[in-house]
């Protein structure tokens, strides 16, 4: 059998001195010969040119990727930031429209105690309301251990909101005016003519609700003033109800009747006030009697 080789080892110290020797001496020479190494410096150059305009052009191509992807992360944070700020102003923004729509319900109920100065009052908020959009049947906040009674009267916006129908010890339900159960003893502002505004849950959704046994002797005209009438046995008087319109006189009868707008919107109630005075209808009851 053929004995092996030995592979020859040089150490890896040895190898680079050895390199850098044989370049020193390259480097010496090229510069004492220049002439005679014009042509090498020539080839080289011409093999290397292509490999650094493609070494170049790489890196190029890498700096612009590396750029585009700086730039990329700068603008999603800046995007993070704004989108941040946005939501912040977007809050702040519905704090101050809730601020302003609380001021702007202080102010009107401070305007509607303001009209009706002879009458004791407790505001409330209304906390919830039965069936549909229309607050025909609502309760507030405030019951019997706030002094809330059966038969109060609700007013808010510019005038009569309905009256309180039942009690607990923290709330009471209200039955507004436009309530099919609701009827209004009622008149007009100007003349003193009675009618009855009663409660039609089809007519205020085109904006009205009705007025009937109107005398057809009235003098009466579109947007003549409707208040609570002192005949009324549980609505105090002179609360506003609201304003009249087509007014219609019916041939086989000796009453007219007519539309009325009602003072209050029914389908942004918030807050109300209730007249802690109840009707004194003693004398209605002696008159009757």
């Amino acid at each position: 059998m053929k004995k092996r080789r030995k592979k020859t080892w040089i150490h890896p110290k040895i190898l680079y001195a050895c390199l850098a020797v044989l370049c020193v001496l390259l480097i010496l020479l090229s510069f004492k010969f220049s002439d005679h190494f014009a042509v090498v410096k020539t080839a080289v150059g011409d093999a290397i040119s292509p490999m650094q305009k493609g070494i170049n052009t790489v890196g190029t191509a890498i700096a612009e990727k590396v750029d585009l992807l700086s730039s990329k992360k700068s603008l999603l944070e800046e995007n993070k930031e704004l989108k941040e700020k946005i939501d912040t102003l977007s809050y702040a923004n519905k704090v101050l429209s809730g601020e302003n729509s609380e001021l702007e319900n202080f102010r009107e109920m401070y305007n509607l105690d303001k009209k009706y100065p002879d009458y004791p009052k407790v505001a409330a908020k209304v906390i919830s309301r039965d069936g549909n959009n229309w607050f025909h049947v609502f309760y507030i906040d405030k019951g019997k251990d706030d002094g809330i009674a059966v038969d109060m009267n609700v007013i808010a916006g510019n005038g009569l909101v309905g009256i309180v129908a039942e009690t607990g010890r923290h709330y009471a339900k209200v039955r507004a005016i436009i309530d099919d159960k609701s009827s209004v003893s009622a008149m007009f502002e100007k003349t003193g003519e009675t009618c009855i505004v009663k409660g039609n849950m089809e007519s205020i959704y085109n904006g009205y609700i009705d007025v009937e046994l109107i005398s057809n002797s009235a003098k009466i005209a579109d947007g003549d003033e409707i208040v609570t009438s002192h005949i009324s046995d549980k609505f105090l008087q002179g609360l506003s109800v609201g304003y009249v319109r087509d007014v219609t006189k019916n041939p086989s009868s000796l009453t007219q009747t007519a539309h009325l707008e009602p003072v209050v919107d029914f389908d942004q109630l918030e807050t109300v006030l209730v007249i802690t005075q109840l009707k004194d209808s003693s004398e209605l009851k002696e008159m009757s009697k």
